[in-house]
């Protein structure tokens, strides 16, 4: 069934070398306007890889993104993108960081117009005495918060979150992670998030979907979150199902981990062979 958002058949492949290295492969998913999912799975199993695919930031080896009825062809204003590290311009203000999305977008708007939407979600997120601060005078909180602001103020039909809260510190990761659904509340954007937390994608996604190791990765399992919206998080934890949601993702990822090992050994072998016969 078509999706707001459709992946088909989606491949990445490099050149390298030793030959064709295939990250990602056959990977589908289609997500409806307003939800949440999360993507997750052990380093390096191209999470990230599919991700910047979506924003057009790294060719499509095969397969196809559509996102609203367009098939994408490069990155563009309708994907909001907020990476790990916020990638700030910092001699600019938290204001003018946020402007400079706000003015590709809104060419034709006033001036007064746009500081209007950059003020609007600089304050949403907790900065509205912090405008006219440097992005160098911010913490890694703040910083993280006027990403989180620009990604917003493009009015973007998909936000796009690579690992956003990763780099902070527990107390900013929840207060973040309650901001950024308390907004998405409002706006109903279709959102991809990346996390390696169970725990952060149970809490924030509608659905996750669990991606098998890499090589050749694709998606290995979806779960279906049933927790209510709002979120609030001491009902998520209580909730008589968390556990045994907890429980199952963990597992598909110890599972990965043991045919990794069992890949690994197998490689180990057949090598110590090769060489036993030269």
């Amino acid at each position: 069934m078509a999706g707001y958002v459709e992946m088909y058949r989606l491949g990445k492949t490099y050149d390298t070398p030793n030959g064709p290295a295939v990250i990602v492969e056959d990977f589908n998913l289609n997500m409806t306007l307003g939800e949440y999912v999360c993507l997750l799975g052990h380093s390096g199993c191209g999470k990230s890889t599919v991700l910047s695919m979506v924003a057009g930031l790294n060719p499509i080896s095969e397969g196809g993104i559509v996102v609203a009825n367009h098939e994408i062809e490069g990155p563009g204003p309708d994907r909001g993108v907020v990476f790990q590290s916020p990638c700030l311009m910092p001699w600019m203000t938290a204001m003018d960081n946020v402007m400079l999305g706000v003015n590709q977008v809104y060419p034709h708007g006033t001036k007064a117009e746009k500081r209007d939407i950059a003020a609007y979600y600089l304050t949403l997120v907790g900065l509205g005495s912090s405008l006219t601060k440097r992005a160098s005078e911010l913490s890694q909180g703040m910083q993280q918060r006027v990403g989180i602001a620009r990604a917003f103020a493009l009015k973007p039909k998909m936000l796009l979150l690579d690992e956003p809260f990763g780099m902070l510190d527990s107390l900013t990761r929840m207060e973040l992670q309650e901001i950024l659904l308390e907004i998405l509340s409002r706006d109903k954007i279709t959102t991809l998030m990346i996390t390696h937390d169970v725990d952060e994608a149970l809490f924030m996604s509608d659905r996750v979907v669990m991606m098998t190791n890499g090589p050749r990765a694709s998606v290995g399992k979806i779960f279906d979150v049933p927790f209510d919206r709002p979120r609030v998080r001491a009902d998520v934890i209580d909730h008589p199902d968390y556990y045994d949601y907890r429980a199952d993702m963990i597992g598909f990822l110890e599972e990965q981990d043991h045919k990794k090992m069992k890949e690994n050994a197998a490689k180990l072998e057949a090598a110590k062979e090769l060489q036993e016969q030269s």
